[in-house]
């Protein structure tokens, strides 16, 4: 595979995922989290529908890594974006390295499609605070003002797409959550997310057809091992 297939994936990737972005922090308020969930409204408000209750769009802004988790403050934030950083970095050169060496085609793909979701979420959480105002839930965030609403390395990565598979109820005898609602697959994501998601499960997938070594360039083919046979045996 030529790497500039591989940097067309990373382009498309890179361009759908920050369009959304944009175009969600400049047209929508952050969405109103509901204190009482209830099947089958969504756990947000001010959302937009796009498939009944099968897809959504809501603007969250997720301030530390996968699930919205954090830690240290802004010092953590820091370090989780510097980190971010590093892999994109280390990303170019692996990928750039299994091209040279022919890896299986499929493996490469994946490893693009998480490269350009590190890459994605590594753009906001490097810029968006520069360059957007605060969203609030009730403001519609301007892009280039004066000020941003916080500085390098510090942005909040933007999710919005809401796809609940399943919506039902745990059954009454199931221990502790006997009787409550049930559903399968709940995070607010993007984008970036979704194709990291991608490659991860992929490589997970087909790992026995990425990773299959080539027999044929170690092992003698049929016809030498009968000859050598014939020879062994005409050995006196």
């Amino acid at each position: 595979m030529k790497a500039r297939t591989v940097f067309l994936i990373v382009l498309l990737i890179i361009v759908a995922d920050q369009s959304l972005k944009v175009w969600v922090k400049t047209h929508m308020p952050l969405s109103h989290p509901q204190e009482i969930y209830r099947t089958p409204v969504s756990p947000y408000d001010n959302g937009i529908r796009l498939l009944g209750e099968k897809g959504q769009i809501y603007f969250v802004e997720n301030e530390g890594m996968a699930w919205g988790w954090k830690f240290g403050g802004a010092l953590g934030k820091m370090a989780l974006t510097l980190f971010r950083l590093i892999a994109v970095v280390f990303g170019i050169y692996y990928i750039r390295s299994i091209i040279q060496k022919k890896y299986h085609k499929g493996f490469i793909i994946c490893a693009g499609l998480i490269f350009a979701g590190a890459l994605g979420n590594l753009i906001d959480s490097m810029f968006y605070g520069l360059i957007f105002e605060e969203s609030t839930y009730d403001h519609v965030a301007k892009l280039f003002p004066l000020k941003g609403y916080t500085g390098f390395l510090h942005g909040r990565v933007v999710d919005m797409l809401y796809f609940p598979l399943i919506k039902s109820h745990y059954p009454h005898w199931f221990p502790l959550v006997g009787g409550e609602d049930f559903e399968f697959f709940s995070p607010v994501f993007n984008i970036a997310d979704a194709s990291i998601s991608v490659g991860v499960i992929a490589i997970l997938l087909f790992q026995k057809r990425f990773f299959k070594k080539d027999t044929e360039e170690h092992q003698p083919s049929e016809t030498n091992t009968a000859a050598n046979a014939s020879n062994f045996v005409q050995v006196p």
